[in-house]
């Protein structure tokens, strides 16, 4: 009886390493977070804190990245803003931005950007329909829960503001972040659609050669 070779079909597996195209689209999206403060923001909660499309960027970047990547792209962001490029809302930039109402913003972003990634990666991975909706309930509860939270401790720390006072100039943004977040988890899923190993990524590991007699 002759020999049989047979091959397994390849079987994906998850790539925890991060390569070229992964690097390219940190600092595609951390410029992505970067014009998205060139738009001019309205400072219209009473502590100069402006509405911006920068959470709408964050939200979208973590949904398309995941947690790793997303947290990557946004903190790279943050850091070339306090390193003194002007990529702040309204131009601003440097350390100084700790000091003043809109620090606790700043500092979720990253955060909130591993948080929705992490949720999203979630919702890939066990859901099939409905995602637009699952990303926007993802979003917003990571914008309430770490966005809007930090930004309230940020306006009550560096202002005179008790957390009451902060908690109601934070409430301004509301309308605006539901929004933002139906867009960002809108696009997110066209994005996914186009590019279906985007954020869950594979690579093909090939099982060894079987030989029958």
């Amino acid at each position: 009886m002759g020999n049989t070779r047979t091959s397994a079909e390849p079987k994906p597996a998850l790539r925890r390493t991060w390569n070229a195209t992964d690097l390219g689209l940190i600092a595609v999206f951390a410029a992505l977070v970067a014009g998205s403060a060139l738009v001019p923001g309205l400072a219209v909660n009473g502590f100069g804190v402006p509405i911006t499309f920068q959470t709408l960027a964050v939200m979208l970047t973590g949904l398309v990245l995941g947690p790793g990547r997303g947290f990557a792209a946004v903190g790279l962001y943050v850091l070339l803003g306090l390193a003194g490029l002007p990529i702040f809302s309204q131009g601003r930039s440097g350390l100084g931005i700790l000091a003043g109402p809109s620090v606790g913003y700043i500092i979720a972003f990253p955060i909130a950007a591993g948080v929705v990634g992490w949720l999203a990666t979630v919702v890939i991975r066990r859901t099939a329909k409905v995602r637009a909706l699952w990303f926007f309930l993802a979003a917003t509860v990571t914008s309430v829960v770490v966005v809007h939270s930090l930004g309230i401790l940020g306006i009550a720390m560096n202002t005179k503001a008790t957390i009451g006072q902060a908690f109601l100039s934070d409430l301004i943004f509301y309308p605006g972040d539901l929004v933002k977040n139906v867009l960002a988890g809108l696009i997110a899923v066209a994005l996914h659609r186009a590019f279906p190993d985007i954020l869950v990524r594979r690579t093909l590991r090939t099982a060894p050669m079987q030989i029958r007699d």
